[in-house]
């Protein structure tokens, strides 16, 4: 298993401003390859705190680019249904060429209705520009010359430059949530699949779903599997309650606001069930997700029972863990330590397995 860092801001804009918040950023960048963390990844959402603050993953990459020599660089996820092909593939082999290769994508639908409002987008359309961006995006970067025509966006005759570094283009991931058919897909044609975690049987069958379709597809291997997880590493028990409590559900208080759609009689075919999505949140905060080893807010022997324990029977276990360190507005020099005690004493445990 390898682990690596996520950056998914939720802070207030008005206590953290964001030269200040980028700059706290990239102190936990410049940490990473010394400590043996493999990725740095960042997300794109829009308007509100939750995710506003990085309306550009590749913004952000690019700078952690300039902090690092080996790391993968990894969006987590860019949104083709917010984007033009032409551009969004420019931008990604830029980077990639920035960074000598190192750049990874990962695409996603979005989810939020605030953003699509404000875009002027629906809902409904949001399946449809996903697979026919992402497989445009494909085209572009694989291949010169190229003419696409779509519902959506077109073009002729075009060779997109710069060409990227890694061929025939940089590894694709998936991000996905709870839909059997985005597991399905993912496996299918041969790219990683992103996802958050959720407790237990869940996560099994729509991991082994992925598992499945990737070996009936006849790729080799097994595929790529990278979750997501808040981590607060402390050296006590009150010190991580002290410490993460607050900030934890601070960032779950985030995502309630920016998802508050859902609950205002937003409905679409290409969310089924995302209107009860509200009321699991609601359910949960820093102590409910910590019983379910879901939060890995502990110290680190507790937080080696929660990864033995909650990956125990996942088929084919976990490739990769993204840390989400700084969630909210917990402070830089606490997500130090605590990325400095995870890799001393968590990290090497998991590192073979």
């Amino acid at each position: 298993m390898e682990f690596g860092i996520n950056f998914f801001p939720t802070h207030d804009p008005r206590a953290i401003d964001p030269a200040r918040y980028y700059r706290e950023c990239m102190t936990l960048v410049a940490l990473c390859e010394a400590l043996g963390f493999r990725h740095v990844r960042a997300v794109e959402h829009y308007f509100e705190p939750y995710g506003g603050h990085f309306p550009s993953p590749i913004v952000f990459l690019t700078a952690a680019a300039r902090h690092t020599r080996t790391v993968r660089l990894v969006t987590g996820a860019v949104l083709p249904v917010f984007n033009h092909p032409l551009k969004l593939a420019g931008e990604l082999a830029m980077l990639d060429g920035l960074s000598e290769g190192r750049l990874e994508i990962g695409f996603a639908r979005a989810f939020l209705p605030h953003e699509f409002d404000r875009f002027g987008i629906p809902l409904d359309e949001s399946r449809a520009r996903f697979e026919e961006g992402m497989a445009q995006v494909a085209l572009l970067l694989s291949e010169e010359n190229v003419t696409s025509q779509g519902r959506f966006h077109g073009f002729r005759n075009v060779t997109s430059l710069p060409r990227p570094i890694q061929r025939p283009h940089p590894p694709f991931w998936i991000a996905a949530f709870s839909t059997k058919e985005s597991f399905e897909a993912a496996g299918r044609n041969g790219h990683g699949i992103m996802a958050i975690p959720s407790a237990g049987p869940v996560m099994r069958e729509l991991i082994g779903t992925y598992r499945e379709a990737w070996r009936s597809a006849g790729h080799p291997g097994q595929g790529r599997v990278m979750l997501t997880h808040n981590v607060y590493c402390g050296d006590s028990d009150s010190d991580v309650v002290e410490t993460a409590k607050q900030p934890f559900n601070r960032h779950l208080d985030a995502l309630i606001a920016a998802a508050r759609g859902w609950g205002e009689g937003v409905t679409s075919k290409d969310y089924p069930g995302y209107e009860r999505m509200l009321e699991g949140l609601r359910r949960n905060d820093f102590d409910a997700m910590r019983a379910k080893g879901l939060a890995w807010c502990g110290t680190p022997e507790q937080i080696c029972d929660m990864i033995a324990t909650a990956y125990r029977d996942i088929p084919g276990g976990v490739d990769s863990v993204s840390a989400q360190v700084n969630f909210h507005d917990l402070p830089v020099e606490k997500a130090a330590a605590s990325m400095r005690r995870f890799a001393e004493r968590v990290m090497p445990r998991f590192a073979s397995t």
